[in-house]
């Protein structure tokens, strides 16, 4: 151990060195770099799978119904990797498994098809059907997989439908299936919405991720076991064949507005969440998950997972551990800047991660339409949260480099916060029930390596936010991820540490939560139409002035991929203007006009307002924005009304929902 440390040491040393040295803080990039591989110009490459062959090639599937091969994709010596096509003509296929013989099998929207090589020149001439399942032809009938689990089992998921809410039309759809060797099939599980990214871990257990939607407050990963309900009722519609292991019915779920937790105490089969990935503070369409099992070959996060994020081209980091036979823990940011939108991620022979992307229809904050990166450990060691474990009282933080203790001991370089969700039909939640956790006492441990950090209270359900900005490592890094969200389903056991030890004083009152219980019951959310008093930058009353109406009425709208579908609007200055905006997409929208130039850096502050972001309709106060809706709900709509700017020029509309605001913007020209 001392070893470890002293090595430990070093490394952190020698880390803030090279930022001194280059005269910058230490970045991402230090740790884990990007290798982007160069694609053939006439090769869409918008992966839907991907999978590492043992001799070191790698294949992906792509939503253009393709299979490819990819030689040298390690980029090793000068030369470039090579592509070969191996299939063709198939349905976007959003998986690909790789055989011991040589073969694949893969979803298509309606089976998963054997793909065989059976001449061996490298290009598949069998194309037979493992499994078949009925389609309705609804748009949203994505099939994911399938996954192999350690037993040998194959493992698919089904997304619903989409008919201005998620929808389970064909049979089975929004739910886990198992298969056997011989196409065998169980349904396991239902409740699911869009169900992209999914693990059977090496222990067998198995997890999926969930995007923000209707029944889903916030992204999040579930455990799923066999007769497992995981939230969305759409898919109970089957619950009542023979083959369902599942027995609720959609009548069985309420739609009161209550935190899911709450929810489940009452609604047996009703599974919580593991873990909430908080929207737009982690990421806003979680997708793939994948387990560190390299031996330390991609850095300190052995066991952990590593989940992808679609919209925000990123992947964080998640460690679980199991209190009271419950799954729980905590997500980190990881690492941003990838090309694309994030769905499939696989690990290299060589422990680096290659990182399959796509945005076509599902728009994301990496600018091109799709790519193939590594992520490739440095070998130096970041100043990390590298687990927080649960206690009785609080929670224990583990770094990965010792830390200063006198930064480590001091309250001041913390914050814990905790909030929850509403569980209801509507599409996402705001943040509920948020309020601040004071800290009673901090124990650091003699290596530096850990802080225990006891709180006045606990919430059952909820996510702990833990800020920890004011940390430094021996060595003066700061962390460079320094905040983690914990989702507590289970009060850890364990010895307490008695209040005659605490030495923090609390100057605010707790707010009296217990330990053990949630304490909230909310009111029936039944509309979907944001409500709230005009300001004056949101009017949505006509002035009564206006006795002959507006001087013009402008509507715009929506189309797939984060667009508005008018992209320049023209008025004159001085103009009485309605502005009508229908939210026709599946997604959270609003529209916010802003001074000319400002666009950008208003939807940068938007991503920063952090919990209070749903609260402001996560438009920022700044005197840049002139006129702005609410946040709308799919297939809802807003009007405002305001005097067009005096001052001729382009202005900008576009949507602030954090991460959208780098595709959806429009040119509001104000002529004289």
């Amino acid at each position: 151990m001392k070893k470890i440390v002293l090595y430990s040491f070093i490394l952190s040393f020698a880390s803030a060195l090279v930022g001194q040295a280059q005269n910058r803080p230490m970045t991402e990039e230090d740790y884990y770099r990007i290798v982007t591989l160069p694609i053939p110009e006439n090769v869409q490459l918008e992966v839907g799978g991907l999978s590492v062959l043992p001799d070191g090639r790698l294949a992906a599937s792509t939503r253009r119904g393709e299979v490819w091969m990819i030689n040298n994709p390690y980029l090793k010596g000068s030369g470039q990797p090579t592509y070969k096509r191996f299939a063709h003509g198939l349905h976007e296929p959003l998986g690909l498994l790789y055989r011991p013989d040589g073969s694949f099998l893969l979803s298509q929207r309606g089976e998963i098809t054997h793909l065989v090589d059976s001449d061996g020149d490298g290009v598949a001439d069998v194309y037979e059907s493992f499994y078949k399942w009925p389609l309705s032809g609804n748009y949203h009938e994505y099939s994911y997989g399938p996954v192999l689990a350690p037993n040998g089992d194959l493992l698919v998921t089904l997304n619903l439908d989409w008919i201005g809410h998620g929808a389970s039309l064909a049979k089975w759809r929004g739910w886990l299936l198992k298969f056997d060797d011989k196409a065998n099939m169980k349904p396991i599980a239902t409740g699911l919405r869009s169900p992209a990214g999914y693990i059977a871990l090496q222990n067998g257990d198995m997890f999926y991720t969930e995007n923000q939607g209707d029944w889903v407050g916030s992204g999040r990963m579930t455990h799923l076991e066999t007769g497992d309900f995981a939230g969305n009722p759409e898919g109970l519609v089957w619950s009542q064949d023979p083959e369902s292991p599942v027995k609720l019915t959609m009548k069985d779920i309420p739609d009161t507005g209550e935190p899911l937790y709450d929810v489940a105490k009452r609604v047996p089969g009703l599974k919580a969440p593991a873990v909430w990935f908080p929207h737009t503070l982690m990421g806003i369409s979680t997708s793939d998950i994948t387990e560190d099992m390299t031996k330390g070959a991609f850095g300190p996060f052995e066991g952990q997972l590593f989940v992808g994020d679609q919209g925000h081209s990123k992947i964080m980091r998640v460690m679980l551990e199991k209190v009271k036979g419950r799954w729980q823990g905590i997500c980190f940011p990881f690492r941003e800047g990838f090309q694309s939108g994030i769905l499939r991620m696989v690990w290299g022979l060589d422990g680096s991660m290659f990182v399959g992307q796509t945005s076509r229809g599902w728009s994301a904050t990496g600018k091109d339409p799709f790519g193939i990166q590594r992520l490739v450990w440095t070998g130096q060691m970041p100043f990390e949260m590298k687990k927080v474990i649960s206690k009785p009282d609080g929670f224990e933080v583990e770094f990965t480099l010792p830390v200063d203790k006198k930064t480590a001991q001091d309250p001041a370089s913390y914050q814990f916060n905790s909030f929850t969700y509403k569980y209801h039909h509507n599409y996402g939640s705001p943040i509920i029930n948020a309020s601040e956790r004071a800290i009673r006492h901090i124990v650091v441990s003699d290596n530096g390596l850990k802080a225990r950090i006891v709180l006045d209270s606990l919430k059952l359900g909820y996510i702990h936010e833990i800020k920890a900005e004011g940390i430094r490592s021996a060595a003066g890094l700061p962390l460079l991820h320094n905040v983690g969200y914990y989702t507590l389903n289970e009060i850890a056991e364990g010895e307490k540490i008695p209040a005659s030890q605490w030495t923090v004083s609390v100057s605010k009152p707790a707010d009296n939560s217990m330990a053990a219980h949630s304490g909230h019951t909310m009111p029936a959310a039944t509309t979907a139409v944001p409500k709230g008093p005009s300001t004056a930058k949101r009017n949505v009353e006509q002035p009564a002035d206006w006795t002959n109406g507006p001087d013009q009425v402008i509507t715009l709208g929506t189309v797939p991929g984060l667009k508005f579908d008018i992209t320049q609007v023209q008025v004159k200055a001085g103009s009485r203007i309605k502005w009508v905006f229908n939210n026709n997409d599946d997604m959270l929208h609003n529209c916010v006009i802003v001074k000319p130039g400002t666009a950008n850096p208003i939807g940068e502050a938007a991503i920063k307002l952090g919990l209070k972001g749903s609260d402001l309709q996560y438009v920022p106060k700044s005197a840049n924005v002139l006129f702005h809706t609410n946040i709308l709900q799919p297939e809802t709509s807003e009007a405002i009304y305001f005097i067009a700017p005096n001052e001729p020029g382009d202005y900008t509309f576009l949507c602030t929902f954090p991460g959208h605001h780098t595709l959806m913007q429009g040119k509001l020209k104000v002529t004289k």
